[in-house]
């Protein structure tokens, strides 16, 4: 039971001043004929008063209204008497069960749900008039304790044995925060609900004057948390809460165990066993029995509930949808003079860029306002992972280098080596000069972009080939500070140690342990530790694309990117002369990155045969890979387009302009030159894609998504601007002075031309009256 005084609020404004008040009385009434529908929502799911009811005014919320109210932490509906059709309305045609419903009679609420309690119109207060006194007046006995409880906030008693009263803790420190004020049925006795600080209730330091409390869930998360703190580094809970891919494991046996096992001794066992993991889960993470109670509580007062199926991994499948899963891996055939098939198989995803924006801006605004504090509240609520700093600094820690193998090590160092190659033989060994006229030199040189933020994706694979396309061109190109940024992993807070090792090898200064928006953030904006860069370069999802175009178009961030990002793509151009292995494997190759992946294969004279001795090769080799279901929901959408000669097969690729062309046709070579939109092309039956991608040397940091028109991939000038000068000697003043003369003053920028009048008169070069 709760205090019998229902405090009402018709103004939020006026709850603070009052909180500590309604907290201990435990229950509150909204005045839905002054409030707003947000307010109520706002009130409902943010505060946490036990029991929040509101009095429904006829005709101001619709039906969806009310019933979100229900769903979102409000427990009972106040209806007046002459509005009883409405409540009649809420249980016979929106299914509210009739116990939330209380409908005055003869000035009486009788609340029934979670707690009943009769408040009749005197104890129905304005939460304005709320006060000690008007709390202790409802104590028939020792009044001073109470106030002096309400007062401090406090558990206070009144000691029989001392005379005097007792503010619990005061000497022991074991005190007690007071949370609320019940009654019993009867309404002659009181309940403190507390919550006890330190070590314990009783001065012998047990949490309780009769003993310890059974160990049961509160006191087995009372002693994880315990664990958590001083657990000896070689125990069994210490590894569970350092390895959390360990106390997934454990939680998924100990679920089937359970549901394996049979009679009540074997599933009480199995239950323990699960409920030590989950909660050792929660613990980890820093959530409390309270913090689920508080979730049970909330679904308890939901009125539209979910169907209550399982997930369609934990059931049987469809007979359609198993067909689905396991039929023929194939992809869709088309003529190309079939233009509407064509334009089909030829379009992109549609991305939902406003939808996208609205999601990441505020990260950005966060991150930009607050710096690494926002950092790490996302990298732990996106990443799973609670660190307490956000930054790894140069020189890397031996740690972080573990588990890299030696055949790793070669591998990278040659793929690094050769991408050093062909990027240093972009560098301008000469600045260009021209003499435009006698006497007019112009120039242009190259200079590095100071400081450049590479993002390396993380996500479902580890990408060190990402570091290294963007560190060895940004070395190259001798960038002052090379900043990586990549999300960490969740079992230990970690990035991979392929990554830190090619950060090492191409000299960066930092590393950022975070991911997506907030990670493009840090470095466009800088924080405390973490570097303002004044490009950022590498491929990433929407929501990083989003940021990445957010800080390009904000003059506070002044920070630039290397291009626009969507989906990976490929573009087969294959003939009858064309291996069938080699091109399934160049579209599964791609495939295999997402199901959002595009993969076209664009056909020279086909034969029926071929086309399917293609399919068959494409459908055995994905069986094949462990990426199968990502590639099945690929090539469901990728597209065979048949043409009738190379020409066209080119032509449809230019208009197409895949970040990877492959051209598997006899004499490849012959058709580059007909090549004009393409990210990289890969040419001849032993160029797959997989080496640009690793370790030929060129760069795979590609445009995609049609952007191969205008954009070129990630290369040494990449990480430069270029500057221009000019030298221009008096000779050089005669012979284009008045043409610029002239341009200006057709333009009126008479401050343009007299700079030029100037010179020139004082050189003799032009009458002094020249007009």
């Amino acid at each position: 039971m709760v205090l019998p005084i229902l405090p009402l609020i018709d103004d939020l404004a006026s709850w603070n001043s009052k909180k500590e008040y309604v907290s201990l009385v435990g229950q509150v009434l909204l005045d839905g004929s002054s409030l707003s529908n947000e307010e109520i929502l706002q009130f409902s799911k943010e505060e946490e008063v036990p029991l929040v009811a509101l009095s429904l005014p006829s005709g101001k919320f619709s039906d969806d209204e009310i019933i979100a109210f229900l769903n979102n932490g409000v427990s009972s509906l106040f209806i007046a008497s002459q509005d009883a059709k409405t409540a009649d309305h809420l249980v016979e045609q929106l299914n509210v069960p009739k116990e939330r419903v209380v409908v005055e009679e003869n000035g009486v609420f009788s609340n029934q749900f979670m707690v009943k309690q009769k408040f009749s119109q005197d104890k129905i207060v304005s939460i304005k008039k709320l006060s000690k006194d008007m709390l202790t007046k409802e104590v028939l006995g020792e009044v001073q304790s109470i106030a002096k409880a309400i007062d401090l906030g406090r558990g206070v008693y009144y000691s029989r044995s001392r005379n005097e009263i007792w503010i619990k803790g005061e000497t022991s420190g074991n005190g007690q925060k007071l949370l609320q004020i019940s009654t019993d049925c009867d309404s002659d006795a009181l309940k403190f609900i507390v919550e006890q600080e330190n070590v314990g209730f009783c001065h012998l330091e047990t949490m309780s004057c009769f003993g310890e409390f059974k160990h049961g869930l509160v006191g087995l998360e009372s002693l994880l948390k315990q664990r958590l703190q001083d657990a000896p580094e070689e125990s069994y809970t210490r590894r569970l809460f350092n390895d959390s891919a360990l106390l997934d494991a454990k939680i998924k046996e100990e679920a089937e165990e359970l549901t394996e096992a049979k009679g009540k001794k074997e599933l009480s066992w199995e239950a323990a066993d699960l409920f030590y993991f989950a909660l050792a889960k929660l613990v980890a993470n820093d959530v409390s029995l309270k913090d689920v109670e508080n979730n049970l509580n909330m679904k308890h007062l939901k009125v539209t509930r979910r169907k209550g199926d399982a997930k369609p991994k934990f059931v049987g499948q469809p007979k359609a949808e198993e067909e689905k899963l396991t039929g023929p891996i194939h992809l869709d055939v088309v003529k190309a003079s079939d233009k509407v098939g064509v334009q089909k198989a030829l379009s992109r995803p549609i991305q939902k860029t406003s939808e996208i924006m609205h999601l990441v801006n505020p990260i950005i605004e966060n991150v930009r306002d607050k710096g690494n504090s926002a950092l790490l509240e996302y990298t732990e609520k996106f990443d799973g992972v609670k660190l307490s700093n956000p930054v790894l600094n140069a020189p890397f820690p031996e740690e972080y280098f573990e588990g890299l193998t030696e055949e790793m090590k070669e591998a990278l160092d040659l793929s690094i080596e050769n991408v050093r190659k062909f990027h240093a033989a972009q560098l301008p060994t000469e600045t260009l000069e021209v003499e435009t006229q006698p006497g007019v030199l112009c120039s242009r040189f190259p200079r590095p972009i100071e400081k450049v933020g590479l993002y390396i994706p993380g996500g479902t694979a580890i990408l060190p080939s990402t570091a290294l396309m963007l560190g060895v061109p940004a070395q190259v190109a001798q960038c002052k500070e090379i900043v990586f940024a990549s999300p960490p992993r969740k079992s230990d807070g970690k990035v991979s140690p392929e990554v830190v090792y090619v950060a090492e090898k191409v000299g960066a200064s930092k590393i950022v342990l975070a991911g997506g928006a907030q990670a493009v953030a840090a470095m466009a904006y800088g924080t405390e530790t973490i570097p303002k860069v004044d490009k950022i370069l590498g491929p990433g999802n929407q929501f990083v694309t989003a940021a990445k175009m957010y800080v390009q178009n904000d003059t506070q961030a002044l920070c630039s990117i290397d291009m626009p990002a969507g989906p990976s793509e490929v573009l087969v151009i294959a003939d009858e002369d064309a291996d069938v292995d080699f091109v399934a494997s160049d579209l599964l190759s791609q495939a295999e990155h997402g199901i959002d992946s595009q993969v076209i294969l664009v056909g020279v004279n086909l034969s029926e045969k071929k086309i399917q001795e293609i399919q068959d090769a494409v459908h055995n080799q994905a069986l094949q890979l462990p990426r199968v279901d990502i590639v099945r929901k690929c090539i469901a959408h990728s597209t065979i387009v048949l043409c009738d000669g190379y020409e066209e097969a080119l032509e449809m690729s230019n208009q197409y302009a895949p970040e990877h062309l492959i051209l598997q046709i006899a004499n490849a070579n012959d058709y580059v030159k007909l090549v004009d939109n393409a990210g990289s092309v890969f040419v001849g039956a032993y160029t797959p894609e997989s080496c640009g991608d690793y370790s030929s040397g060129t760069n795979h940091t590609l445009p995609t998504y049609g952007y191969a028109r205008q954009y070129s991939g990630a290369n040494t000038a990449t990480f430069q601007k270029f500057i221009t000068a000019q030298n221009i000697t008096p000779e050089g003043l005669e012979n284009i002075g008045r043409a610029v003369m002239c341009v200006a003053k057709k333009e009126g920028l008479d401050g343009h031309r007299n700079a030029v009048k100037i010179r020139m008169s004082k050189l003799g070069l032009i009458p002094k009256d020249f007009q």
